[in-house]
């Protein structure tokens, strides 16, 4: 089910990586976002 959850994540959610967010200025629904990405990759990977 993580899996299926990280792939759209992927798809569907914005990449700050890329975007080069610094997470000291990041928002509060960005560092949100971040932590669910967070949450779900390391649930995929167990």
């Amino acid at each position: 089910m993580y899996k299926l959850l990280a792939k759209l994540n992927k798809l569907l959610l914005p990449s700050y990586t890329k975007q080069q967010l610094d997470l000291a200025k990041a928002t509060k629904l960005q560092k949100a976002i971040i932590a669910w990405k967070y949450f779900v990759t390391t649930r995929a990977v167990n």
